[in-house]
């Protein structure tokens, strides 16, 4: 998959071009931009985290002890509004947040370990043909959906296995 989600310089170096074309439409201080920029160089370094405000701010705070979770909250509710994160609901009680990549052609979907709680991104459009035959059948424009698989991932598999044994 191209665009930011490769992993790539090019592309990383585009999230933060983003971010500070964003942050030049408000007039932000010189504080403000570091803290923008700490928040969303942590997001780009664990982009396949899936990271909760928590366990960002617990990152960040290493990097800047004086950044707080009220300030790390801040700042994501702006990256949402200015479309450079989602915000995710994976049923454990606590949002995650990913970059928005502008280069994906389509939503992609999570499966989430029900013992370990890991995460990880299913690349297929599994919807888009169910998509197209709900708008011609029901005439409807579909703004976004939302698709989670929930199982048991292969290492708690395997410590399953080894338990038995």
């Amino acid at each position: 998959m191209t665009g930011l989600l490769s992993h790539d310089n090019i592309s990383l170096n585009h999230f933060h071009h983003r971010c500070a074309w964003a942050f030049s439409l408000f007039y932000i201080s010189n504080s403000q931009t570091l803290v923008y920029m700490s928040v969303s160089w942590v997001l780009t370094k664990n982009m396949d985290s899936h990271l909760s405000p928590e366990e960002l701010n617990e990152i960040v705070s290493k990097k800047d002890p004086e950044i707080g979770i009220a300030t790390v909250y801040r700042t994501l509710l702006i990256f949402e509004e200015l479309n450079l994160v989602y915000k995710l609901d994976f049923d454990d009680k606590r949002y995650r947040y990913e970059l928005v990549d502008e280069d994906e052609d389509h939503h992609h979907h999570h499966i989430i370990c029900t013992r370990c709680g890991k995460v990880d991104e299913v690349k297929y459009d599994l919807l888009e043909g169910i998509e197209k035959q709900i708008r011609k059948d029901y005439n409807f424009d579909i703004q976004n959906h939302d698709l989670k698989f929930y199982g048991i991932c292969s290492d708690c598999q395997e410590k399953l296995k080894n338990e038995e044994k």
